[in-house]
């Protein structure tokens, strides 16, 4: 049974208050590097979710490649020091902007999406009807006409 846009844009929500849960979660447990790069990746995360949720139709790597790119923006604007500026005065900027580049950061990105992008391929792959087969496929043998004539 394919999964539609609509049940798309119900489950991402979901799936970024899973991630933003886990990273609050991961912050309490620990105040070292897993804390920084877990919170790096699963930022990616909840990007990923943000581009299905607006786009519920596009593909895992389209998706990957957008999430990864606009979390490596907002890093590099930190560069300009306008997210530091309004980090100081908003706890939500603060969170979706960050307030110091670290180059760090553009690896970790990659790293919170790309299983995303795998699951998302597998489930795709696993609810695409057997209808929509790619033209450079053969069906089976077994669907093929067989010619009963003597």
């Amino acid at each position: 049974m394919p999964i539609t846009a609509r049940t798309v844009r119900l489950l991402m929500p979901v799936a970024a208050l899973l991630f933003l849960g886990l990273a609050l979660l991961i912050r309490v447990v620990d105040d070292g590097a897993l804390r920084q790069y877990s919170g790096t990746a699963l930022y990616a995360s909840m990007v990923w979710a943000a581009v299905l949720f607006l786009r519920p139709r596009t593909a895992p790597v389209p998706a990957g490649m957008v999430a990864t790119v606009f979390s490596s923006v907002v890093e590099c604007a930190q560069l300009t020091g306008v997210p530091a500026e309004l980090s100081a005065q908003s706890l939500a900027a603060r969170l979706a902007l960050g307030v110091q580049f670290d180059p760090v950061d553009l690896a970790w990105y990659p790293a919170g999406v790309a299983p995303l992008v795998v699951l998302h391929h597998l489930l795709r792959a696993r609810t695409r009807p057997a209808s929509r087969l790619p033209r450079n496929v053969v069906p089976p043998p077994a669907a093929l006409p067989v010619d009963t004539r003597p």
